[in-house]
């Protein structure tokens, strides 16, 4: 039985033969890099480990012992630095999957907790399942805009999206809030499409992990530094938001740029594997820099690879997008990548222009579908 193509692939005048070629090669591609799970894997997962611990030993230090503005600020590098760490490259990764096979109870998706204050029961499924089994389907893919942004015309408008360039800034700057409560689907309950009841049994893990996170950094950490408690309170806040603004940035370039896509229910309908390859490469966007940067990204910098293959080592990323790309060349698929500062400036552009009422561009037009 032959699957009818969705509206998107067939203006992309992808074949239902060139479709199946083109999962194919990706396929193919996942199946290398996972019989090839080693040595250089784990040593660089466990590296990272070192590196972040001992940063947030050095910026701790700085904080509860030092006494000048210079020691203050070199300890809130090195605690940002810890924290974008732990949270992008380690956390992030590890809760993908991407370490099981180590079997390293330390490294498993099912025991790893990280350092902010989402639980990580909540953010799997909110993540790992409905953002990426649904990329960028409106009405399906909840992070596209996290209940808080019109980022595209497909979506409702109302007088209060004037000001989501305000809301965008608060929550890059409580970004971590933003995602602790997100699973919590408090929208909801304000629709009174949730009882109370529900509510407060969806509240208690956030609540639980919240505590416990204000706990360490607000009070534990400040009383052991006796008289020093201000500076070093004020530097966790200041680390925190630090890790906040970074991880907005490159999560919403990954996802919002200007060239990804947004796909409708009825377009991703029926899918076949490879339409959900497709999909995931038309609405994420990719990062270029050095080595080090890829790092500090949690190698989400190659969000196209994290989309295609999300429990692969993230360290492979790299590696893995040339193919990727020459595979997008031959079977004619966009590959959206660019600097870091041209792709913000899109998703900046993105939050303002749809802040006003927009209206939807036709779909039969080839420059709003090509693929």
């Amino acid at each position: 039985m032959t699957t009818t193509p969705s509206k998107t692939i067939r203006e992309a005048h992808l074949s239902n033969e060139q479709l199946t070629a083109f999962a194919a090669e990706l396929d193919q591609l996942r199946a290398e890099q996972v019989s090839t799970y080693g040595d250089r894997d784990a040593k660089h997962i466990r590296r990272m480990q070192r590196r972040a611990q001992g940063s947030a030993i050095v910026g701790r230090s700085l904080l509860m012992f030092g006494w000048d503005p210079i020691s203050w600020v070199l300890g809130v590098i090195a605690l940002a630095h810890a924290k974008i760490l732990e949270n992008m490259e380690i956390g992030h990764n590890v809760m993908h999957g991407q370490y099981d096979w180590m079997n390293d109870p330390t490294l498993n998706s099912r025991t790893y907790d990280w350092d902010i204050v989402c639980d990580k029961e909540h953010w799997k499924h909110s993540h790992n399942v409905e953002h990426h089994d649904h990329t960028n389907i409106l009405g399906r893919d909840h992070d596209y805009g996290y209940g808080m942004l019109r980022l595209t015309a497909e979506q409702r408008w109302n007088p209060a999206t004037l000001l989501q360039p305000v809301w965008y800034a608060l929550l890059a700057l409580y970004f971590q809030w933003g995602v602790a409560v997100h699973d919590v689907k408090f929208g909801r309950f304000l629709l009174g499409r949730m009882s109370r009841a529900e509510l407060r049994q969806r509240s208690m893990p956030f609540f639980r992990k919240a505590g416990r996170q204000l706990f360490k950094d607000y009070v534990f950490f400040p009383l052991l530094a006796f008289w020093q408690w201000p500076r070093v309170l004020l530097g966790n806040l200041v680390a925190n938001g630090i890790r906040n603004l970074w991880t907005n940035a490159i999560i919403f370039c990954g996802h919002f740029t200007e060239d990804a896509r947004v796909f409708t229910r009825a377009e991703a309908k029926g899918e076949t594997r490879g339409h959900w390859y497709l999909r995931q490469i038309r609405g994420s966007s990719n990062l270029e820099g050095s080595r080090w940067f890829h790092v500090m990204t949690g190698h989400l910098s190659h969000q196209i690879e994290h989309h295609l293959f999300p429990d692969i080592p993230a360290l492979r990323y790299p590696e893995v997008a040339p193919r990727v790309r020459e595979i997008c060349s031959r079977y004619g698929v966009h590959y959206n990548t660019g600097g870091f500062w041209r792709q913000y400036a899109t998703v900046l552009k993105r939050i303002v222009v749809h802040a006003w009422p927009t209206r939807p561009a036709r779909r039969n037009g080839p420059e709003s579908v090509a693929v």
